[in-house]
């Protein structure tokens, strides 16, 4: 959430910035709901003044011999029902406005560049070179399919754009988590953290999910009048929230990384990508999750997106690191790298990794603090979060990218050990 207090004291460049964003700011809406805040505010602040004041005559007239009752009507008369009629007045219009400010997006950085879509973004480094095939690559779906990717599988159980993985298949999709769980952990400085799959409505109103995008999470309605609960489109929800109404008094950065599995409704997206699986119900990934002082966040997404890319050079896929445009960057972010891992099967680079950086945006909203040692005053966080990396998605790199012409694939180099010295799969 935005400070209230910055948008009130710059109105023309905050709808100047989120213009960039294709978001109109509404500014007379704005302007009406905090003067309505405002005005009940001073008037139930006014009526408590005022109830102080007669306290004071009632003091007076009961020492002049008045009971008690006759010179509390006397002097309040209805003074208390005023009261709470304001203050009632005043929290309606303080939720009003915290309403609007929840659907409001985040500012973004100066150097994000101007644009409407994914076209728009700018390629700011690409890594490795595309392999040279001597047959015609196949898509990951014929190359997996005779190993244990089954479309049709995960459709009986559940139904279309879930997939069951089986055998080796299977074991290179656990290879993968545990490879990228142990460099992040052993070379990068995170402490790896387990999370619920669950979350309740306050955690996605923290980092942004909610109210605005609700469409496209899976909601599970709880029995017996309790909240409803969510499955998690991403670890980004419960890792940080784990600092939600928190002062944190510890060192930062705060670095932690998580897999779970992630669960998207793919609200919108009918008809794109419905082959594979690039965008699936269900999917898992090992999240990166940074807290850091307020200045140092720029500096720290340069480092998060460094160790997302630090894994797609441990498999040697060939990549592109782009930064994204005001009209495709997300609801929260400030600023956000796309990484894009060559697909010879679909001859195009695709999003592996979306790293971002918050700024105090989800801090604010979840009021995650920290202690300053050098004040001893708790201020905002600054959360950054990236894909270090999608699991399918790397999976689908690999059975592309290391395809041979005998229907087999090369395991990388870095993941044998994780498969039992396991070279070759399908030979």
């Amino acid at each position: 959430m935005l400070d209230i207090k910055f948008i009130r004291d710059n109105l023309d460049t905050v709808a100047a910035a989120l213009a960039k964003k294709k978001f109109e700011l509404d500014v007379a809406s704005f302007q009406q709901m905090d003067e309505t805040r405002k005005s009940a505010l001073t008037r139930a602040q006014s009526l408590q003044a005022e109830k102080k004041k007669a306290s004071k005559q009632i003091g007076m007239l009961i020492g002049q011999g008045m009971s008690p009752d006759e010179a509390k009507a006397q002097v309040m008369g209805g003074i208390d029902s005023d009261i709470t009629v304001a203050e009632q007045e005043a929290r309606d219009a303080e939720n009003a406005l915290r309403t609007y400010l929840l659907s409001v997006p985040n500012l973004p950085h100066a150097d994000v560049p101007e644009g409407k879509s994914e076209d728009d973004n700018r390629e700011v480094l690409k890594w490795g070179t595309p392999r040279e095939f001597s047959f015609a690559p196949k898509d990951h779906v014929d190359v997996a399919e005779p190993l244990g990717m089954s479309f049709d599988a995960g459709a009986r159980v559940a139904g279309s754009r879930f997939v069951a993985l089986s055998g080796q298949i299977a074991r290179m999709h656990r290879a993968l988590t545990q490879f990228m769980l142990d460099t992040h952990t052993l070379e990068h400085g995170y402490e790896e953290t387990y999370v619920p799959y669950l979350v309740n409505r306050d955690a996605l109103e923290g980092t942004g999910q909610l109210p605005k995008f609700e469409e496209d999470l899976f909601r599970i309605p709880q029995a017996q009048g309790d909240k409803d609960l969510f499955l998690i489109p991403t670890a980004e929800v419960p890792v940080t929230n784990l600092l939600r109404d928190a002062v944190y008094d510890g060192a930062l950065p705060l670095k932690k990384v998580a897999h779970t599995p992630c669960f998207r409704s793919e609200a919108g997206s009918y008809g794109r990508d419905t082959r594979g699986m690039i965008r699936q119900h269900q999917f898992d990934k090992v999240e990166l999750v940074q807290f850091v002082a307020a200045g140092t966040s720029e500096a720290a997404l340069e480092e998060l997106t460094g160790h997302a890319e630090a894994i797609l050079q441990k498999l040697g896929l060939p990549y592109r690191k782009v930064v994204l445009c005001g009209g495709d960057l997300g609801f929260s972010a400030a600023k956000t790298y796309d990484l894009e891992v060559w697909l010879p099967g679909q001859q195009k680079y695709r999003e592996i990794s979306s790293c971002s950086n918050f700024l105090d945006y989800q801090a604010r909203r979840m009021q995650a603090r920290w202690r300053n040692p050098e004040t001893g005053k708790p201020e905002l966080l600054h959360t950054l979060n990236g894909s270090g990396l999608a699991v399918g998605r790397t999976l689908v790199a690999i059975l592309e990218n290391y395809q041979q012409e005998d229907g087999s694939v090369v395991v990388p180099e870095v993941l044998r050990p994780y498969m039992g010295g396991l070279e070759v799969i399908g030979a």
